[in-house]
């Protein structure tokens, strides 16, 4: 008897509200709709500095996609440690969109050939930036080919600049492995300039920002040699819905918030394709010869 009068007190407002549509011609209308992507990275640094960092970028694509959906984005961030969780989580669709490396993205393209570039970060208003091989600013040095016998500091393993584009210029003059007195990854950028500053290693390669800032802070070393290395991709995962997909392609190029982007060390986005990342795929084809000539 109790549970019966609960359940007819309980249906009392659901009956009042059908006979109000009735009379009225009123219904509640549905629950407005809401887009809610993930953006999932690696975080090389603290995970509270590298949400820091990326909230405002994502934060600026949010408010452009829902104007150009017509519907609200919530951009969620999922961040793991490690260049290799960082690509499994693309490649498995465990996040919506992620920020690669160029060589990171070519390795997740062959994992899963059905991820897609969005858009291409603009570094200086080019698709393309620049690595630095740097010695000590003592050095006698004043070329690639004369490393020969020298020690060298790489960045990380699976660094397109710290290890596929260096090894390549070093191959290029005519240097492997084997021409090395010694080599390691050092893995980021800052630990091989200050190992090169501080007489650990004769040379090492970075990214020319890292370089620039060493030596403003005054670590003493200077460039060697400079080459060219594609900006970031940012990549959509497999069976992202199309019009999801394409307003955040629109949304990344739409982007002009300077401040947000700062944090990031780019200053926007490009359109670009998988054809752009050909020749980091390249340096890779051809990184197991920096090798094989200990055989």
């Amino acid at each position: 008897m109790i549970f019966s009068a609960l359940r007819r007190s309980a249906l009392r407002p659901l009956a009042a509200a059908l006979v109000l549509a009735a009379i009225t011609g009123f219904a509640p209308g549905p629950v407005e709709a809401k887009v809610v992507l993930t953006f999932g990275t690696y975080a090389p640094d603290k995970p509270s500095a590298m949400v820091a960092q990326l909230r405002p970028t994502l934060n600026a694509i949010a408010r452009e996609a829902s104007e150009i959906l017509g519907e609200d984005v919530e951009i969620k961030m999922q961040l793991v440690k490690g260049y290799e969780a960082g690509v499994a989580l693309i490649v498995n669709g465990e996040v919506d969109f992620t920020r690669l490396g160029p060589a990171s993205y070519v390795f997740a393209k062959e994992e899963n050939p059905g991820l897609s570039v969005l858009a291409m970060e603009s570094k200086n208003g080019a698709k393309s930036f620049n690595g630095v091989i740097a010695v000590h600013r003592d050095s006698d040095l004043s070329s690639v080919e004369q490393l020969r016998g020298h020690s060298f500091a790489f960045g990380s393993k699976r660094s397109t600049l710290g290890r596929y584009f260096s090894q390549l210029t070093l191959m290029r003059a005519g240097l492997y492995a084997r021409d090395l007195e010694r080599y390691e990854y050092l893995g980021r950028h800052d630990k091989v300039g200050r190992a090169v500053g501080s007489g650990l290693f004769d040379a090492g390669a970075l990214e020319e920002t890292t370089f620039e800032k060493l030596v403003k802070k005054g670590v003493p070393i200077r460039a060697l040699k400079t080459f060219p290395n594609s900006t970031r991709p940012w990549v959509a995962r497999a069976g992202l819905a199309p019009r999801v997909r394409d307003a955040l392609r629109q949304a990344l190029l739409n982007v002009d918030d300077r401040t947000a982007l700062q944090a990031l060390r780019f200053d926007g986005f490009f359109e670009g394709s998988d054809s752009d990342y050909e020749p980091t795929r390249d340096a890779i084809r051809q990184n197991p010869q920096f090798f094989a000539q200990f055989q």
